[in-house]
């Protein structure tokens, strides 16, 4: 059961009221993420617009992806790791192997030599808190990384920070649409 309420587009502030109508359309249903952030306006804000910037950057929707599920297995957001597998699956038609990988912690598995670094890079800047070793940061950039690329990794923790965190507090439930690719703590 949920901590924080789920609000409907109707229940949820005016100011947001159109950021949902909008998600609404693009994806068929409200995601309950969505409907645990619009309790603050300001939550529900800074999730899309990180969303947009991280969107932006040089990392591909595969890669963006790989970064989403690391952080999201490493966090323990059930939500969070279910609704990437389905991103992952369906838009970024990452490899079901590789999926299945991330969604274990098996980083090391991932069959793909550079999305195989970016999982152990991410990884390692969220359990060091980007404090990564030499060696980890020389081995991203030998997968053909750089600079940038690390520091949009950083950008994409960001990004999961606010919905994993949000979900973990919440206990948000998963939409039915998402129960399909539905995760367990291992």
């Amino acid at each position: 059961m949920t901590r924080l309420p789920l609000l409907s587009v109707d229940q949820a502030p005016a100011e947001v009221q159109p950021a949902l109508e909008q998600a609404v359309k693009t994806s068929g249903f409200l995601s309950n993420l969505l409907a645990v952030l619009s309790n603050a306006p300001v939550a529900l804000q800074a999730y899309q617009d990180m969303s947009a910037l991280n969107a932006k950057g040089s990392l591909n929707l595969k890669e963006r992806e790989v970064v989403q599920l690391v952080a999201g297995t490493i966090h323990g957001c059930k939500f969070c790791v279910a609704g990437h597998t389905a991103l992952a699956t369906n838009k970024a038609k990452l490899d079901a192997s590789d999926i299945d990988a991330l969604r274990d912690k098996r980083y090391g598995d991932i069959a793909d030599a550079r999305l195989r670094a970016l999982a152990l890079f991410t990884e390692q800047v969220i359990l060091t808190r980007a404090y990564v070793s030499d060696e980890a940061l020389n081995a991203f950039y030998a997968a053909d990384y750089g600079p940038q690329q690390a520091l949009e990794v950083i950008v994409g923790v960001s990004l999961a920070t606010i919905c994993n965190f949000a979900n973990n507090l919440a206990h948000t439930p998963l939409n039915t649409q998402l129960e399909a690719y539905q995760w367990h703590i291992s």
